[in-house]
C-alpha cells in the first residue's frame, strides 16, 4: 500500500511540475508575442506619420518589397529555425515584427487613429476570448488545422490577385472570410501549442522549449495581426 502511495505521490508531483512548466511556457509565448506587437505598432506609427518615409517606401517597385518582406521572412524563419539558437530565434522574431510594422504603416494614412485604436481593442478582446477557449476546451480541434491552412493559402492567393485587380468586392469578401479563418486559427494554434508542450515536456530539452515558445508566439502573433487587419478593412473609419 505504501508503494502505491509513493507512486501516486510521485505522479502527482510530476503532474504539478508539468502544469507549472506549461504555465511558464504559455506566459513566455504570450509575453514574446506582446513584445512583438509593441514593436510592430511602434514601427507602424513611426513610419506612418513620416511623410518622407512613406513616399520612399510605398512608391514604385519598393512598395512590393515592403509588402512581401514579412511573408518572405516567415518562410525563411521556418527554414532556419532548427539551425538557430533560442536567443537568435527570438531576435529574428523581433526583427520580423518590426518589418511587419513598416509593412502595415500605411494604416495610419488610410484610417483615423481613433478607429485603429478601436479595432485594435476589439481584436484584442476577441483574440483573448478565442485563445482562452482554445486553451481550456476539452474538445479536440486538431482536425481544424488542414482546413484552416488551406483557407490561409486561398486568402494569400486571392490577396495577391486583388493587388492587381483592386476590387473592393473581393477585398470585402477576403476580409469577412479572413476574420473567420484567423479566429479559428487563434483557438486551434493555442490548443496545438499547449498539446505540443505536453507531448515534449518529459524530454526536458530547454533549448527546444525556448524555440517552441518563440514559434508559438509567431503563430499567435500572425493570427492577431491578420485578424486585426481584416477587421480594420471592415470596421475602420477612413481618413
Amino acid at each position: 500500500m505504501a508503494q502505491f502511495d509513493t507512486i501516486r505521490t510521485a505522479a502527482g508531483a510530476r503532474s504539478a511540475q508539468i502544469d507549472a512548466g506549461l504555465r511558464a511556457h504559455m506566459n513566455k509565448v504570450y509575453g514574446t508575442m506582446s513584445i512583438g506587437m509593441l514593436l510592430t505598432f511602434a514601427a507602424a506609427w513611426a513610419v506612418g506619420n513620416n511623410a518622407t518615409m512613406m513616399n520612399a517606401l510605398f512608391t514604385g517597385f519598393t512598395r512590393y518589397i515592403v509588402m512581401f518582406a514579412p511573408l518572405l521572412m516567415v518562410f525563411a524563419f521556418g527554414a532556419v529555425i532548427n539551425k538557430l539558437s533560442a536567443a537568435a530565434a527570438q531576435l529574428f522574431f523581433y526583427a520580423f515584427a518590426a518589418v511587419m510594422g513598416v509593412s502595415i504603416s500605411y494604416i495610419f494614412v488610410v484610417f483615423t487613429d481613433f478607429s485603429i485604436a478601436q479595432v485594435f481593442l476589439t481584436t484584442a478582446i476577441a483574440f483573448a476570448g478565442l485563445s482562452l477557449w482554445g486553451y481550456t476546451t476539452k474538445k479536440d480541434i486538431s482536425g481544424w488545422g488542414s482546413f484552416l491552412i488551406m483557407g490561409v493559402i486561398g486568402l494569400i492567393v486571392a490577396s495577391i490577385i486583388n493587388i492587381f485587380l483592386g476590387s473592393p468586392a473581393i477585398m470585402f469578401a477576403i476580409s469577412i472570410i479572413g476574420v473567420l479563418i484567423f479566429a479559428g486559427l487563434t483557438a486551434y494554434d493555442t490548443q496545438d501549442i499547449k498539446n505540443e508542450y505536453l507531448a515534449h515536456a518529459h524530454h526536458g530539452d530547454s533549448e527546444w522549449m525556448g524555440k517552441s515558445a518563440i514559434m508559438g508566439a509567431l503563430r499567435l502573433y500572425l493570427d492577431f495581426i491578420n485578424m486585426f487587419m481584416m477587421l480594420l478593412n471592415l470596421l475602420g473609419q477612413r481618413e
